[in-house]
């Protein structure tokens, strides 16, 4: 299924990212921060010019066969934010979210 994980804030910093195999964490970690400077480039360019709105559009981020992964993986999100002891912007510490997301990852032998 997937390899790397990454839940993004709204403000453009990575709240929980988990990667397998472990041996190329350092990458997925680099891939997910230059991920965020495209769209953080994408956004500023907005402000300083009028850009058409369809400029902002990065494509389809996942495939669609994948929708019943992300569903799950907005799911299990979705009940880390109500939980009422979670602060909105905190990393995520859950190990609900955790186990699910361990369960979507492929184990690469």
């Amino acid at each position: 299924m997937a390899v790397c994980i990454a839940v993004i804030a709204k403000e453009n910093y990575p709240l929980y990212i988990r990667s397998i195999p472990a041996e190329q964490e350092l990458k997925f970690h680099y891939t997910v921060h230059t991920s965020l400077d495209v769209v953080d480039e994408k956004v500023s360019a907005m402000g300083k010019a009028l850009v058409d709105q369809r400029e902002l559009y990065l494509g389809l981020l996942y495939p669609t066969e994948d929708y019943k992964m992300f569903r799950k993986l907005h799911n299990s999100y979705t009940d880390v934010m109500c939980n009422p002891f979670y602060n909105p912007g905190d990393r995520i510490h859950s190990r609900a979210f955790d186990n699910m997301v361990t369960s979507m990852m492929v184990q690469v032998c």
